[in-house]
Formats: structure tokens, sequence, C-alpha cells
């Protein structure tokens, strides 16, 4: 088995290298994706979804050493209990510690973090290099697409790149719980 990316995965890391957004499917539903150290890029995707900066965004990766820097000081047992939910569409929302720009954590004193089981956001995030913005690829207040066609529909020619593939539980948003408290906020 090659370990190289295809070329499909490799197009679509050219474009978050050079300020694009793409589009891609993770577990539930498409996700609309961008290098998190590229603020206009960034500001792409927040103008597309028309989301409020405020409200900050999730960053998945392929696994849990891509946050290593977020994750140092965390004590053993809350290591432990996100280890234990990743890979999978468990969202934690994690102290930042200052160590994420304000444009991906928003208003809050946490980041959104997930270890994505999907193939093709994990091929993303290994040819990346690193973790990548992971949100729904929709507009605010509309249903979160299951489909490419979908993505199309709501964005036409506004996404630089839509990865191809299919979601594997479609319908489902990841879960989204509080590291701190252990609490649900999204189920």
């Amino acid at each position: 088995m090659s370990l190289r990316p295809d070329l499909r995965t490799r197009f679509a890391v050219d474009h978050l290298l050079n300020g694009g957004v793409i589009a891609y499917p993770t577990e539930g539903v498409w996700g609309l994706g961008c290098d998190p150290d590229d603020e206009l890029a960034v500001q792409r995707v927040l103008d597309l979804k028309v989301r409020p900066r405020e409200k900050g965004l999730i960053l998945v990766a392929s696994h849990s050493d891509q946050f290593a820097g977020l994750l140092q000081d965390l004590p053993e047992a809350q290591q432990s209990r996100l280890k234990l939910s990743w890979p999978g569409a468990v969202t934690w929302l994690v102290p930042h510690r200052g160590r994420v720009p304000q444009w991906i954590s928003g208003e809050h004193d946490t980041v959104a973090l997930r270890v994505s089981a999907h193939p093709v956001v994990r091929a993303l995030c290994d040819t990346f290099g690193g973790p990548i913005v992971s949100t729904s690829a929709n507009r605010a207040g509309a249903q979160a697409p299951v489909t490419a066609y979908q993505v199309h529909r709501y964005f036409g020619d506004s996404v630089d790149y839509v990865v191809p593939g299919s979601v594997t539980e479609a319908g489902r948003a990841s879960v989204i719980r509080d590291l701190l408290s252990d609490a649900v906020i999204r189920a």
C-alpha cells in the first residue's frame, strides 16, 4: 500500500497552502476548510457561511499528535478522555491558553478540536502536515449538506475545490463536549 497522497488530496492541499477554501466530506456532513493560520482564508470561510468571527471554528486533525502544542499542559486524565474518544465524531472544547489565533477561537478561552476517523479528512491533514479548519459547509441557519451536490448548490464557484468523497454517517454532526466540565454542548 502506498503512503503517497493521491492527486486529489495533493490538489486540495495546494489550495490550502495558497489561501484557498475547500469543501470535503467528514463523518456526518460536508465541511469547509482552510489553513487555520491564514487569517484571510479563515475570513473567507466565515463570509461564505455568514458566521460571526466571535463564534470560533473547529480544528480537525488526523491524529492527536497534530494538537500536541495545545494538549501538552493538560492533566493526564483529560488527555486520556480525549484519546478514548478519538478518532471519531467527538469535538472537544479545550483551553487554548493563547496558543491559537483569535480568528479560530472567537471570543472563547477554548478551542474546538476533533481527530477525525474519515479517510479523506485524515489524508488532507496528513498531507497538509497538521490540523485544518472544519466547519459545516452551509450558511448560518441552513441545513448542513450531506452530498457534494448540496455544497455546489450552496456555494457554486465560491469554494476553490470540492474534494471527491462521501460522508460516512449522513446527517450526524459531531458531538461537542467541554473538556473541563465534561458537559455536552451539542449532542
